[in-house]
């Protein structure tokens, strides 16, 4: 897609800020993250450049060069790991969550403990690389009733997470699918009864799909949520369409202040899903737009009440 002279001028000033930003500058880096989803086609190394150079503390690994199977990529072998843990702390970035496809919902007896021994793979990865979240979803209400799904999913994350609590890490479930809303997310939270399970909070989900301002979520929530993920859309027909943050509808400002306000220490992450959008703009300009939109955010003497 061509870039217009907007965009363009929005990609360098985030370039300027970043320089000021960025792990070695002359300011503090901002607590800024993205997914891999928005750079399908970035190997490793360039990926690490980037967030360095660009503003970014994280990243979160959902992916790499057309895989979805992390622990199966080559960075990521036995006789690799430690040569890509170190490229990692070289660059100064750390890698805030490694997402598994894990859907905890399935019924079926065979794919649902195949599902769970996969996300054990991924927990046994962000061990190597000293990440501390791993992602999973509770997905879709199918299979049998609500409290029924909702008693596997939160079954599905307590025996993960008796995997993952040895190893250093939690496991968070995403507000994605049919659990959006808060109601649902704090009873599968509870149930799971584990300290190493958490939240994932998609501001994004909650907001569109479960019809929550974020301080309502927040408020239910907050205690549980490890990591976010933060983008923008507007109204298209019947369907959303992404945008570049600070474009949209999305109420991300009130999203960043409510964190703020419970002292949230985790990262806020830019999740710009390319991988299943390719005519999203280029994550060049995508991820400099958000350190530009959260800088302003993330200015302390600027705190929304609402």
């Amino acid at each position: 897609m061509q870039l217009n002279r907007r965009d363009f001028m929005a990609a360098g000033t985030a370039a300027l800020l970043a320089t000021r930003l960025a792990p070695g500058g002359t300011g503090t880096s901002l607590p800024l993250a993205f997914s891999t989803l928005g750079c399908p086609n970035w190997e490793l190394s360039k990926i690490l450049d980037f967030a360095q150079k660009n503003g970014f503390s994280g990243v979160e690994l959902r992916g790499l060069l057309g895989t979805l199977d992390l622990p199966s990529r080559p960075e990521f072998a036995a006789d690799r790991i430690a040569r890509t843990r170190k490229e990692i702390a070289d660059h100064g970035i750390q890698i805030a969550c490694v997402s598994s496809s894990t859907e905890l919902h399935i019924a079926d007896p065979a794919k649902r403990a195949r599902g769970i021994a996969d996300g054990k793979r991924f927990i046994d990865l962000a061990e190597a690389l000293g990440a501390p979240n791993v992602r999973v979803f509770g997905n879709k209400f199918e299979n049998g009733g609500r409290d029924e799904v909702i008693t596997r999913v939160a079954a599905g994350m307590h025996e993960m997470a008796e995997h993952a609590g040895p190893r250093g890490v939690t496991v968070i479930i995403e507000s994605h699918g049919d659990f959006v809303d808060s109601p649902t997310l704090k009873e599968v939270l509870t149930r799971a009864d584990s300290e190493h399970v958490g939240l994932l909070w998609d501001a994004h989900h909650t907001f569109v799909d479960g019809h929550e301002q974020p301080s309502r979520t927040v408020a239910e929530l907050g205690k549980w949520i490890r990591h976010t993920h933060l983008k923008d859309s507007v109204q298209d027909g019947k369907e959303r369409k992404y945008v570049l943050p600070g474009r949209g509808d999305v109420p991300m400002k009130a999203q960043v202040d409510a964190l703020r306000r419970i002292d949230y220490r985790g990262y806020y992450c830019f999740e710009w899903e390319k991988v299943w959008h390719p005519d999203l703009l280029e994550p060049e300009v995508a991820f400099p737009q958000f350190v530009t939109v959260m800088a302003g955010y993330l200015n302390p003497k600027q705190v929304s009440r609402y």
